[in-house]
């Protein structure tokens, strides 16, 4: 009796992600492709071992190999093309001069109150927050 050579099947690729393996599984089995995933229920119940397990794993049969990658190629050119951001039209505007040369983050100016530097030093404490405002590049000025 001739036994038929089965189909290896082959790790494709491996998330941190579960909602990312989840939907790339999706759109392969949409296409009629047949997959699975691996280690998920181990790495949602100790995610903490994630790094090490390697990720979640998306596992197919190695014939599909070739038609897997032509399949995602193509979402990520749609994902692409509907992504595209015109990046030169800011929509907060500093108060002071008027440019649109902001970016939002940690604070430049130190906006320490005496009261709090001295409740600091006595009880020898850092704060470990930072203050955040838009920061103008044009006039240098940080702004609510």
């Amino acid at each position: 009796m001739a036994t038929e050579p089965q189909d290896k099947i082959i790790t494709y690729a491996s998330y941190y992600d579960p909602m990312l393996a989840q939907t790339i599984r999706s759109k392969l089995e949409d296409n009629d492709i047949p997959c699975f995933i691996a280690d998920e229920n181990f790495l949602s119940a100790n995610p903490i071992y994630n790094q090490a397990a390697g990720g979640i794993k998306l596992k197919i049969f190695e014939r599909d190999l070739e038609r897997c990658r032509e399949i995602l190629e193509e979402d990520d050119a749609l994902i692409a093309e509907s992504h595209e951001e015109d990046t030169s039209d800011s929509p907060v505007i500093c108060p002071y001069c008027g440019s649109t040369d902001v970016r939002y983050g940690s604070a430049t100016e130190k906006k320490v109150h005496w009261v709090n530097a001295i409740f600091i030093l006595l009880l020898s404490v850092w704060p470990f927050y930072t203050n955040k405002a838009w920061h103008c590049f044009n006039c240098g000025k940080d702004f609510e």
